[in-house]
């Protein structure tokens, strides 16, 4: 995800910056205000309470505003990120939403102020006063927004400062120089960004293929357990000799000794473009375990896709592998291939749910030609890449 808050004064020119942001990067905007009247028309239980206590003259709480967002934000898993306008208004609030973003995995990558001198705001806002009939453009409540702006604003800058995401720009510059400093912003940080991508769908689904297809084209890093486990077999390591005698002995390689190969991998794949999880995780204690990992080096879950494919046409599918040489344990007859389909149902699924509702799971007709699958994923990836 792409997530940005914008700042600035009155008279910034915020409104402009915003439209340009959410219609580059498909971004779904975020104004406290705006889903505070939502949630109010649409008469939601949080507006109700958000109603009442406004009709009493109270303001509203952070703990209300916190929910509406991040109820707005699981609502728009398909946005490529968010874009926050107002929001955070204290430092407080700075807290609440860094809280806020670690539960929902992802962070945000850039606090962006538009900084204009006061006159420079109290000028454009005057002469909007002019055309806008807007009771609040006269220079007495322009400047007393203004103070308020700074008094309020200025310890939330300082918490971004710290973190090392503020950018200031010059907000009296003309739209086009704005737009193209932000875009240069923008760029820097991606290119900070590692696009991970877990891949799900049952056995048959054509998820590994697709996947080493997928790396190869946007440079990245394939990771599968199976091919790793037999890779540390092949080496003679040390941890191949281990796996090697869980495999004799009729055991499951335990989630010690996967983490370790896919943490060896994080790290010692320098200059990806990101990482493709294939078979990993298949448990909801993995998908736990992909989270931390992930957070420990400075990285999150991108996107989600699971490729669906009729049971029938599974079972064809392996039954057909199972007379190839690239057949796999499971594959040699009927009972196993359906045992190893009630596993993923069993253990796989839930995973997948999990996922769905924190991030949004992606869903992609795996039925047709390979090549008809792989542009299908193409086109839903591309923008986030």
């Amino acid at each position: 995800m792409l997530n940005i808050a914008l700042f600035g004064p009155p008279g910034a020119g915020k409104g402009t910056q915003s439209e340009f942001l959410i219609n580059k990067y498909n971004l779904f905007y975020i104004s406290t205000g705006d889903l505070l009247r939502k949630e109010i028309a649409d008469k939601s239980k949080l507006g109700l309470e958000a109603q009442s206590i406004i009709a009493s003259g109270g303001l509203v709480s952070d703990e209300i505003i916190v929910q509406i967002i991040e109820k707005t934000i699981t609502e728009n898993p398909d946005s490529n990120g968010f874009l926050f306008d107002g929001f955070p208004r204290t430092y407080i609030q700075a807290y609440i939403l860094e809280g806020l973003m670690i539960k929902l995995n992802t962070a945000l990558n850039c606090l962006i102020s538009l900084e204009v001198d006061e006159e420079v705001s109290v000028s454009r806002l005057l002469n909007r006063g002019k055309t806008s009939g807007r009771a609040d453009d006269n220079e007495v409540v322009i400047r007393n927004r203004l103070k308020e702006y700074n008094d309020k604003t200025l310890p939330v800058l300082q918490f971004y400062k710290d973190k090392g995401v503020y950018f200031g720009l010059k907000g009296d510059q003309s739209i086009e120089e704005v737009n193209l400093s932000i875009q240069k912003i923008i760029k820097d940080e991606l290119s900070k960004s590692l696009f991970n991508l877990v891949l799900f769908g049952y056995p048959g689904s054509g998820r590994g293929s697709q996947g080493i297809a997928l790396a190869k084209k946007y440079d990245l890093e394939y990771l599968a357990t199976g091919q790793m486990l037999d890779q540390e077999i092949q080496k003679g390591s040390e941890i191949g000799k281990r796996i090697i005698d869980l495999y004799e002995n009729g055991e499951l390689v335990p989630d010690e000794i996967v983490v370790q190969l896919i943490e060896k991998k994080i790290a010692n794949s320098n200059g990806v473009n990101g990482f493709i999880f294939k078979g990993f995780p298949r448990t909801l204690v993995q998908s736990y375990i992909l989270d931390g990992l992930l957070k420990k080096h400075g990285s999150a879950i991108s996107q989600i896709i699971e490729i669906e494919v009729p049971t029938l046409e599974l079972i064809s599918r392996l039954d057909k592998r199972s007379k190839t040489d690239r057949c796999m344990p499971y594959d040699n007859n009927t009972s196993k291939i359906v045992k190893r389909l009630q596993e993923h149902e069993i253990k796989t699924v839930p995973v997948i749910e999990k996922y769905n509702q924190l991030h949004g799971v992606l869903k992609i007709d795996g039925l047709g030609e390979f090549d008809e699958v792989f542009d299908r994923i193409c086109e839903k990836i591309k923008n986030s890449i």
